[in-house]
């Protein structure tokens, strides 16, 4: 019988970043990152078990990004957590 060797290295490269393209109004840089930021916190609530938006309070959102080192994200940050759970799948 097999068994599979345990390993704390990363499955896979992490992605080069790239600057962000300049001459953008800076409401544009703000839901980009916004956008990011909810997609972090939405894909580690997924993988921690939260399938249903309505599981994904505002408070378990920030404990959440609080656990990642992430800033508090904004009530409108956390709706579109939300979001994501609810039509990413």
């Amino acid at each position: 019988m097999a068994v599979a060797a345990v390993t704390t290295e990363p499955l896979h490269k992490p992605l080069q970043k790239k600057r962000l393209p300049a001459g953008r109004p800076r409401e544009w840089y703000v839901t980009h990152n916004r956008r990011l930021k909810a997609m972090r916190l939405a894909i580690v609530l997924l993988d921690s078990g939260v399938h249903q938006p309505s599981s994904a309070s505002n408070a378990r959102i920030r404990t959440t990004a609080e656990l990642l080192g992430i800033h508090p994200p904004s009530d409108t940050t956390c709706r579109m957590v939300r979001a994501l759970i609810r039509y990413g799948r």
